[in-house]
């Protein structure tokens, strides 16, 4: 049991020791576009980021590793905020290094079938929005709003996962008083 068991805590040590670099898109940034595959509710369909901000603001939220407890709360607080932020225009995207299989199964069990979870195992969105962990190919957790006009609005970097709805909401709302239709 302790041999299977030492690689687990080899990795949550490392992970514990990874730091994210610090975000270089910063708000009036522009947000890099991209295309690929996504799951929302255990269906697999392609993500074009573009096409998504037609709809409105997307809050872009990285995240280090599908059913972990951190990105596991994380993609709760999401679920349960997804409707609020709709209510507001905004659509949620959630991205990590995970394969496409791993993310059909997170976006039914974790999700809750709320938004979509797009893979990037090569990690190239990743390294497009600079989320990358220092020392390991997967991100760190970063989100990101970015306005329709494909510009960052906000940007806020924490391993701990409490606060990063509370944060891009509070910055929808913020775009979305200044942006009423």
């Amino acid at each position: 049991m302790l041999r299977r068991l030492t690689p687990l805590l080899a990795a949550t040590a490392l992970l514990g020791l990874a730091t994210t670099a610090h975000a270089a898109l910063k708000p009036g940034d522009a947000a890099p576009l991209f295309t690929t595959e996504a799951a929302v509710g255990g269906k697999q369909s392609p993500l074009v980021l573009a096409d998504a901000l037609k709809k409105g603001p997307v809050v872009l939220y990285f995240f280090p590793k599908s059913f972990t407890s951190g990105c596991t709360l994380e993609a709760h607080l999401f679920a349960d905020a997804t409707g609020k932020f709709a209510a507001l225009g905004a659509t949620v995207v959630g991205v990590s290094h995970d394969d496409i299989a791993t993310q059909i199964k997170f976006s039914k069990e974790e999700c809750r079938d709320k938004f979509a979870v797009a893979a990037d195992p090569e990690s190239a969105i990743i390294k497009s929005y600079d989320a990358k962990m220092a020392m390991l190919p997967m991100s760190g957790r970063i989100s990101y709003v970015i306005s329709p006009d494909a510009r960052i609005l906000y940007e806020y970097s924490s391993m701990d996962p409490a606060d990063h709805v509370k944060n891009t909401m509070k910055a929808v709302e913020d775009w979305r008083s200044t942006h009423k239709q």
